[in-house]
């Protein structure tokens, strides 16, 4: 038996996709864009990998930005990019897309010499094909003489080792060079010599997927009945057409014809259906499940990306996919549970251990600046020097403001940290508001991705209920970042006044947030005094959210013996991952460095030693 470590290599588009976000306006008037791996094979080949299966690219990608996002993108959905070339002479191909109304996407590609349409034979090996259970191909690659040759040769190898030949039709006219560059949208003009590539295809095939109209220029007539003739007489392979709303009919070879029906969804977006259609086509097919099973969940698929904006971003895993299945809802996302699951299983990174420097105070800083005879101004390059220090004791993250921490948040991003940045406003004395806003919740568009939301709240205990307007901006703030894709971090900090900390009070705090539709991703927690508290706020997120990634300990400038001490009493605790310290270990040095007392270099080793001890203190617990 050959070992087949793939299920499936895509071979074909892989490009940059900026979707408008004006709904309703021309594409002409688009003003922000959001960006997305797009292109048919690269489409499928994240939608089938989050589904499960063992996907790989076989494409191209240009030696600049866009290229190197595509390549991270397809990496970080579990796509083996192995064979992703990057092409040193060709630009990644590009697409602009538009929502005008239900009937109206206008597109633009730009992809004139791009570089997944340089593919070449040399880019692959007979193994590498021999490699997988399936091979997909998509129309595009047939239209021009380079990349026919290479989809053929790709086909002769799957052949020869019994891969399963795929084509998905995919018919753009103007990347035919059949229309003029403004009229992407089109989908059919009728043209013989494309016909006559895709009927010479055919035979080699093992399933043929289209539309209606890619099925009418497959089969070389506008006579549905007839086109199919055309592709039965070609190949034996199973025939599935897509139906839009109305699902899709199988047509295997001496049976009748088999009508899926469809979800009734009310459409956003039609662009990416098809290949979310064949992603989870292709998910049970390639398992070996039968072709109607394999069509429901193709049009399951697709009817849930076409209620979504954006193709790739929007493909459903399983658990996804099967409540919306099970659902009855017109838009995916108006079910909690798929709602839920999207977000969740959308999180980048795992985190099992998270040891944090903190350091996004700013009135305390203003305060040490203050008292150390030091201008404000000095303070961006102290936060400068913290991030080096966060790196020198190798933390896994850091906390950090915008306003004196811009400079390190720049030179800390796409570093593979986790990262965190406030929105509250410093609390100026203990009658103030529990929580105000410095960042408005609309602000987050402006932020990278990967910046985790932070906010810190102060409840009352003493009241008989949360804080109205606390809870609403809480509220805000998580809303905001679920729409921006980012995760939240709430610490709550129960204070009476200027009374002490009431740790006791913090899992009805959690209890309370948790019922109003609070659901961070992460809590940032005050040391416990107890095992029991500890085991109590991991009993609360137990109960209402078992997808929260966990608790981060937080520490008030506690000595670092008071808060080894809470680490141990956190031992056993699964929920409990970490630390987010910041003046425990910063204070000091900082105050003397503010002064003048310490250098740049001393700063850095004394807060990167004080570091590793509390990294190697939570360890030992």
């Amino acid at each position: 038996m050959i070992h087949r470590p793939l299920d499936l290599i895509c071979l074909g588009r892989a490009a940059v996709d900026l979707y408008g976000e004006q709904l309703g306006a021309p594409l002409e008037d688009m003003q922000t864009f959001r960006k997305a791996v797009g292109g048919c094979a690269a489409n499928i080949a994240v939608g089938t990998a989050r589904l499960g299966l063992k996907s790989a690219m076989l494409t191209r990608v240009g030696d600049e930005h866009m290229g190197r996002f595509v390549r991270a993108q397809l990496q970080a959905e579990g796509v083996d990019v192995s064979r992703v070339r990057t092409d040193s002479t060709r630009l990644t191909g590009l697409v602009l897309l538009g929502i005008k109304d239900r009937e109206t996407f206008p597109l633009i590609f730009y992809r004139e010499n791009c570089a997944d349409m340089a593919v070449a034979p040399g880019d692959f090996d007979e193994d590498f094909i021999a490699s997988s259970r399936a091979l997909l191909l998509t129309g595009t690659h047939l239209s021009r003489a380079d990349v026919e040759k290479t989809s053929r040769t790709a086909v002769d190898f799957a052949r020869r080792h019994g891969t399963k030949v795929v084509l998905d039709l995919d018919y753009r006219p103007v990347l035919w060079g059949l229309t003029g560059h403004g009229r992407g949208e089109d989908r059919f003009v009728a043209a013989a010599a494309v016909s006559r590539v895709l009927q010479s295809m055919l035979p080699a095939c093992d399933l043929v997927v289209g539309t209606e109209e890619e099925i009418h220029i497959a089969g070389g007539t506008s006579v549905t009945a007839d086109a199919l003739r055309v592709i039965r007489g070609a190949t034996q392979a199973p025939i599935v057409m897509k139906r839009g709303p109305k699902g899709c009919t199988s047509y295997v070879a001496g049976q009748a014809p088999q009508d899926v029906a469809g979800f009734p969804i009310d459409v956003l977006n039609v662009l990416g259906a098809g290949d979310a259609f064949m992603s989870g086509l292709l998910w049970g097919w390639i398992r070996g499940e039968p072709l109607e099973n394999a069509a429901r969940y193709g049009n399951a698929a697709g009817a849930m990306v076409v209620t979504r904006l954006l193709c790739s971003p929007e493909m459903p895993r399983e658990a996804e996919l099967r409540a919306f299945m099970a659902s009855s809802v017109r838009r995916a996302d108006d079910d909690p549970e798929v709602r839920r699951l999207h977000r969740i299983e959308g999180r980048v990174g795992k985190w099992p251990e998270l040891c944090v420097l903190a350091f996004d105070h700013r009135s305390q800083l203003e305060d040490l600046a203050a008292k150390s005879g030091a201008k404000v101004d000095r303070l961006p390059a102290l936060k400068s020097l913290l991030a080096t220090a966060a790196r020198k004791g190798n933390a896994h993250g850091m906390l950090i403001d915008g306003r004196y921490g811009a400079e390190a948040l720049a030179t800390s991003t796409g570093q593979g940290l986790w990262l965190a940045r406030p929105v509250e406003k410093p609390r100026p004395g203990p009658t103030a508001p529990p929580l105000e806003l410095e960042v408005e919740p609309l602000e987050l568009r402006k932020w990278p991705r990967e910046h985790v939301v932070k906010v810190l709240a102060f409840p009352d205990p003493s009241q008989p209920s949360l804080d109205e307007q606390m809870v609403e901006r809480l509220l805000a703030v998580q809303r905001a970042a679920w729409e921006t894709e980012r995760e939240v971090l709430v610490e709550v900090i129960p204070k009476r006044g200027n009374s002490p900390v009431e740790h006791a009070a913090v899992p009805q705090v959690m209890e309370q947030l948790y019922g109003k539709g609070l659901q961070p991703d992460w809590w940032k927690l005050p040391a416990m005094p107890r095992t029991s508290l500890w085991r109590e706020t991991a009993e609360v997120i137990a109960r209402h959210d078992t997808a929260c990634r966990g608790i981060l300990i937080l520490g008030l400038e506690a000595p670092e013996d008071e808060l080894i001490k809470s680490f141990g009493l956190s031992a056993g605790v699964d929920a409990v991952k970490g630390f987010a310290v910041g003046r425990t270990l910063w204070a000091q040095p900082a105050a003397a460095w503010l002064s003048g007392q310490i250098d740049d270099a001393q700063l850095v080793d004394r807060v990167a030693a004080a570091f590793t001890r509390l990294v190697e203190a939570w360890r030992r617990r």
